[in-house]
């Protein structure tokens, strides 16, 4: 482990476990967006990754193409499965780990109730979300009682792209996470601002990741469509107010290109550390933690710093790991 360097804390990281895997490709999905097929994982491999690349605290989550495959039922028991396993990784192996709770998406009362089991009962330190469900985006009317759930209880929202709807046609047989992910993060976040469900649930916290995907590069053209457009509300506040309010992660590639965009359009202060571990390789994210060690640093410390004091903030139960 890095003993000089200041530990990171990692918010975007993800397991799998036989069960998922089989109801997954049960389900059809057996190239998971376009992708080869799904890792492997164990805490043992997943601690040691954490230990070399000096990340004392990893957040768990399942990633895309996320828990429901088309039967509310079945997905109702496969998301209360994969959350029990979660907390009891947390239990064997406490402060190294934390857990973004699945939600059976788009079955409300099931996201319902599940937020509930996950929260109040296996301590869960948030929910995880896809960017949208079976094509339902955030800001569609039937998800407004989870919106006030998650605002009366100001949780933290973990938001993982997955495939938009009719990625058969603009994918071009490419994996989607190459770009079709940065894309629907982009798609969702744009959704919550002229849906109006950032400003009616201020308390939820929403993350973001992969620096926001195209998100930098789209700010401005939203706030022009909102005011000469009329786009969204005419009256509210513009659309970079409402983006500084979210919480980004820095998966991917966030030098030389990414991070500096996201930090000149939205700042510093709500940008954390994100591994994107199991789904990218041990030796993919030591290489990324390289580069975030090599990369130019911030003017108030180091990028390990900056961020871990970010996550403090969001969470406060990893400054006391």
């Amino acid at each position: 482990m890095h003993v000089s360097a200041e530990p990171l804390v990692d918010v975007h990281a993800h397991f799998v476990t036989p069960a998922y895997v089989e109801a997954a490709q049960a389900a059809g999905h057996r190239q998971p967006d376009g992708m080869r097929g799904y890792p492997a994982w164990s805490v043992a491999e997943h601690l040691e990754l954490m230990d070399s690349a000096g990340i004392r605290t990893s957040v768990l989550s399942i990633s895309s193409p996320g828990i429901h495959f088309g039967d509310d039922r079945a997905a109702r028991a496969l998301t209360r499965e994969v959350n029990e396993f979660a907390a009891d990784v947390l239990r064997a192996h406490p402060g190294r780990f934390g857990h973004f709770a699945s939600l059976p998406l788009p079955d409300v009362d099931g996201a319902l109730a599940e937020a509930a089991h996950a929260l109040d009962v296996l301590g869960s330190h948030g929910v995880a979300l896809e960017t949208n469900a079976a094509g339902i985006y955030p800001g569609d009317r039937r998800l407004e009682p989870l919106w006030q759930e998650l605002d009366s209880r100001a949780a933290v929202v973990f938001v993982h792209p997955t495939s938009p709807p009719c990625h058969e046609h603009v994918s071009l047989d490419r994996p989607r996470p190459m770009l079709e992910f940065l894309f629907d993060s982009a798609r969702t976040v744009s959704d919550l601002v002229f849906s109006g469900v950032l400003r009616r649930h201020p308390r939820i916290r929403w993350i973001f990741t992969h620096g926001g995907g195209a998100l930098p590069l789209l700010t401005d053209r939203m706030e022009l469509f909102r005011t000469v457009f009329g786009v969204g509300s005419a009256d509210g506040p513009p659309v970079q107010e409402q983006l500084r309010a979210l919480w980004f992660d820095m998966a991917g590639t966030p030098f030389p290109h990414q991070v500096p965009a996201l930090t000149r359009t939205f700042g510093h202060d709500r940008l954390l550390y994100g591994s994107d571990y199991c789904w990218t390789p041990a030796a993919g994210t030591l290489a990324q933690v390289a580069s975030v060690d090599a990369a130019p640093q911030p003017e108030a410390g180091t990028w390990r710093e900056l961020t871990t004091r970010n996550a403090a903030r969001l969470l406060p139960w990893v400054a006391d790991v």
